[in-house]
């Protein structure tokens, strides 16, 4: 299709929590920015957001409660602007990609999800289904469509902010859907939902983008690698031979502690197991382009 976006003003709400007076305090406010709309069908589109080009601190300090040895040690990682979905992909945009001609892997035309909605995210999705809706998506637009690498998702999940959450030191259920009947750094209890909400349902960060902490794990493009040898250029880890590699997934869960929702948290599953697998239920991915309007 190739059809020429025209780039439209963003409004959106974005929270940060803090501490005062020894309670934790919901600041909200609304900003703005900017992106454009992929257009899937004649109804409905897939809303991509810009995100400028930086330099950040990728991982977690040692000081950071609950972080782990993986997510170590922290490294400067230097990004070129990209363009990544406001939300993770939904079940309605989900259905009407399957429609688009394979390019290698089946896609399931209707997916086995636990929580069915069309505003919700697509789960049930392995790494290799998510890849095959890219490579579709990509040749129906005349773009290039991905999956985001490790550190794409990072920069983009902390839009310049270094505490564990982008709302700040702690998360709450007022902002995020995780199991909020535990608790991270001394943070209240809230409530357990037991279920993904639809995509927005929570305020996004300061770049617009939301559910980056909870709801799903969203598939990273990387396979799971040491911070040691990690690209400083904003590039996927990738191995040459990747049979029996697991890949990388990112952002947090409804029904998990809110320590794995964390920025700098680090998961990995196997992207060929069949996507009906026990867990897959709780993955889903979101987009990203690189390519000007």
């Amino acid at each position: 299709m190739n059809q020429k976006h025209n780039p439209h003003p963003i409004k959106f709400e974005t929270a940060t929590v803090s501490r005062e007076h020894e309670e934790w305090v919901i600041h909200r406010r609304c900003l703005e920015t900017w992106g454009y709309t992929e257009p899937l069908n004649d109804e409905m589109g897939l809303e991509m957001v810009w995100i400028p080009g930086g330099t950040f601190v990728m991982g977690a300090p040692e000081d950071e409660p609950e972080s782990r040895k993986n997510e170590r040690p922290q490294h400067e990682v230097t990004l070129q602007p990209f363009f990544m979905g406001r939300y993770t992909v939904t079940q309605a945009q989900w259905a009407i990609v399957v429609g688009y001609p394979q390019i290698e892997h089946q896609l399931k035309s209707h997916l086995s999800t636990k929580h069915k909605g069309d505003n919700r995210p697509a789960g049930y999705v392995n790494g290799d289904e998510a890849t095959e809706f890219c490579q579709r998506l990509s040749a129906h637009s005349g773009r290039k469509y991905k999956l985001p690498s490790e550190a794409q998702w990072e920069y983009a999940c902390r839009a310049r902010t270094t505490t564990p959450f982008h709302f700040g030191e702690i998360i709450t259920t007022e902002v995020a859907n995780f199991d909020g009947s535990l608790t991270y750094n001394g943070s209240p209890k809230g409530e357990l939902i037991r279920q993904t909400t639809d995509v927005g349902s929570y305020p996004a960060n300061e770049w617009g983008l939301h559910d980056m902490h909870g709801n799903i794990f969203e598939w990273c493009e990387d396979d799971f690698h040491s911070y040691e040898d990690a690209p400083t250029d904003g590039r996927a880890k990738t191995y040459l031979n990747r049979t029996n590699v697991e890949r990388v997934v990112r952002g947090g869960c409804y029904s998990w502690h809110p320590m794995f929702s964390r920025s700098a948290f680090r998961f990995h599953l196997d992207p060929h197991f069949p996507s009906r697998s026990p867990g897959f239920y709780l993955v889903g991915f979101r987009v990203v382009c690189i390519q000007g309007l």
